[in-house]
């Protein structure tokens, strides 16, 4: 099946950055930015060797879902938008596939605090609602990745769920998750 992200003409600029879709190509430019300490600890699927990077990047579930985040021609981060149906009754289960997504992101630290997340996300949710005619996205982290939630409040994501000690961190224990959602009618281009 194709992925909708396929459907797009890519890349999409946005004030200061350009997202577009991500290539086999793109591996040393993720790595540089994803093995540092500050993106290691908080990444679902962490990779301790460059070859195991290497693996997991390449595999065609990885770049299908992922998009590059570029500053003057520097890949500065990633997004994920991996699309899912929607939990249904059996009767109408047609009609709740590929119609939600989960979010995520990765921005290299040294471009932290002057925005680019912020503005990346907002253009991946503006393309996921606007373009994509998606209906709901998700998004989930540790209750102590501070930057994460507060960038999911940032962008308008409403805060679903705080659950206790439910989210196993592989040096921190078992810590804190928080789930945060936004609705398309909830969307300010839907204004």
């Amino acid at each position: 099946m194709r992925h909708p992200l396929d459907t797009l003409d890519w890349p999409i600029s946005t004030e200061r950055l350009l997202l577009r879709r991500a290539a086999p190509d793109d591996l040393d430019a993720t790595w540089a930015f994803r093995q540092l300490p500050e993106t290691y600890e908080w990444i679902t699927a962490a990779t301790v060797t460059y070859d195991d990077y290497r693996e997991r990047f390449l595999r065609e579930e990885q770049l299908v879902d992922m998009l590059l985040v570029e500053l003057d021609g520097r890949v500065i981060g990633d997004l994920m938008l991996k699309v899912q149906d929607a939990w249904a009754q059996e009767e109408v289960a047609d009609q709740a596939k590929s119609v939600q997504a989960e979010l995520g992101w990765t921005i290299d630290p040294s471009y932290g605090g002057k925005g680019y997340a912020t503005e990346a996300v907002r253009a991946l949710i503006d393309i996921s609602f606007t373009r994509l005619g998606l209906r709901r996205l998700h998004a989930d982290c540790f209750y102590d990745n501070g930057a994460s939630w507060r960038l999911m409040e940032r962008v308008g994501m409403r805060r679903e769920q705080h659950t206790v000690k439910d989210s196993l961190h592989r040096t921190k224990g078992w810590l804190d998750g928080l789930s945060y959602a936004l609705l398309a009618e909830e969307w300010p281009a839907h204004e």
